[in-house]
C-alpha cells in the first residue's frame, strides 16, 4: 500500500492564490503543500502584461509568476506535481486528497484551482487546437507574425491580449457578439489607437475552417442582420468568459449552481477546515490583486483552524 504524506495544510493549486496562501501558511509553521498539474501561475502565466497589481508599472505575467513562487516557498512550503482525483472527508482532522500521483492527508485544505476558458463550442475548435486556435496570445502570438488573425470576445481579456498580438502580427479583428464592449475604458482607448486592431460587432464565429495543419477560414454569423460570410484567418484567439475548475469538487456541497465554490469573508466552505481562494470563488471580480487577498485570508484561517484542533 502506498504511504500516504502527511501536511498540515494542504493547498490545491498554484496560481496567485494558491501561493500566497502557501506564503502565509508555511510561514505560520505549518507543514504545507501546493498541489498543481500544471506548472505554478496558472492564468498569469496566459497574461503578456500585468499593470494593475501593486508595486508594478508593468510586468510580464510568467515573470510575476515566478516572483511570487519565489515568495511562496521561502519558508519551507513544498510543490508537488499531480492530477486531484477526489477529496475525502474522513473527520475534521483527517481529510485527503487522492492524487494520480499519491495521496496526501492534512486536517485543513485550501481550493485553489482557478478556473479556465470557456470554449465556443463551434466545428473545428477542438480539431484545430494547437495548429491556428488559442486561448493564450503570450503563449501562441508570435507563430503568427505577419499574418492575419482574430480575437473572439469583448471584455478585458480579449481586447488586453488582442493589443498584445496587434504589436506581433499584421492585423487584428475582434469579433463582439454584441454592439460595444465590456472592457475597462483605459483598454478600449488604447484599442482604439492602434491602426491595425478593428472590431467587428454583433457577430458571432460559428465554425472554424482548414485544411490538415492549419486554420485558414472563419464561418461568422450577423446575429442583427441574420447574414452570414466567410473570413480568412490564420489564427483565432478566444476570449469569451472563465468556468471553474471544480468537477472534482461538485459532490461535496460546496460549489453553487454554474460550480464556483461559496465562501464566507474568511473563505471557509461549508465543510469544516476546507477553505477557497482565488478565481475558483464565487465572486464579482476576478483579479490577481483579488486572488492574492483571498489567498493571504485563507492562509491564515487554515492555520487558525490547524491551531484550535491541535489545542482539544
Amino acid at each position: 500500500m502506498t504511504e500516504v504524506k502527511q501536511y498540515d495544510v494542504i493547498i490545491i493549486g498554484a496560481g496567485p492564490a494558491g501561493m500566497t496562501a502557501a506564503t502565509y501558511a508555511s510561514r505560520a509553521d505549518l507543514k504545507t503543500v501546493m498541489l498543481d498539474q500544471g506548472i505554478y501561475g496558472g492564468q498569469m502565466n496566459n497574461t503578456a502584461d500585468v499593470e494593475n497589481y501593486p508595486g508594478y508599472n508593468n510586468i510580464m505575467g510568467p515573470d510575476l509568476a515566478e516572483k511570487m513562487y519565489a515568495s511562496s516557498t521561502q519558508f519551507g512550503a513544498e510543490y508537488s506535481f499531480g492530477r486531484i482525483t477526489g477529496v475525502e472527508v474522513v473527520s475534521d482532522s483527517e481529510k485527503l486528497v487522492h492524487t494520480d500521483m499519491g495521496d496526501f492527508q492534512a486536517p485543513a485544505i485550501i481550493i485553489a484551482t482557478g478556473s479556465e476558458h470557456i470554449h465556443l463550442g463551434v466545428d473545428g475548435e477542438e480539431d484545430y487546437q494547437g495548429k491556428g486556435v488559442s486561448y493564450c496570445a503570450v503563449c501562441d502570438g508570435a507563430f503568427f507574425k505577419g499574418e492575419e488573425v482574430a480575437v473572439v470576445g469583448g471584455g478585458d481579456s480579449a481586447v488586453e491580449e488582442g493589443l498584445y498580438l496587434a504589436d506581433v502580427v499584421k492585423d487584428v479583428t475582434v469579433y463582439v457578439r454584441g454592439d460595444q464592449l465590456k472592457a475597462q475604458p483605459i483598454l478600449q482607448q488604447r484599442a482604439q489607437q492602434k491602426d491595425n486592431m478593428t472590431f467587428v460587432w454583433n457577430t458571432e464565429v460559428t465554425a472554424i475552417k482548414g485544411n490538415d495543419q492549419e486554420v485558414q477560414t472563419l464561418s461568422l454569423h450577423n446575429n442583427q442582420t441574420d447574414e452570414d460570410s466567410e473570413v480568412e484567418k490564420s489564427g483565432i484567439f478566444i476570449y469569451v468568459g472563465l468556468k471553474p475548475n471544480t468537477q472534482v469538487f461538485a459532490g461535496m456541497g460546496i460549489t453553487d449552481a454554474q460550480g464556483w465554490i461559496k465562501t464566507d469573508e474568511k473563505m471557509a466552505t461549508a465543510v469544516p477546515g476546507i477553505f477557497a481562494a482565488g478565481d475558483v470563488r464565487s465572486k464579482d471580480l476576478r483579479q490577481i490583486a483579488t486572488a492574492v487577498g483571498d489567498g493571504g485570508i485563507a492562509g491564515q484561517q487554515a492555520y487558525q483552524y490547524v491551531a484550535t484542533l491541535k489545542a482539544k
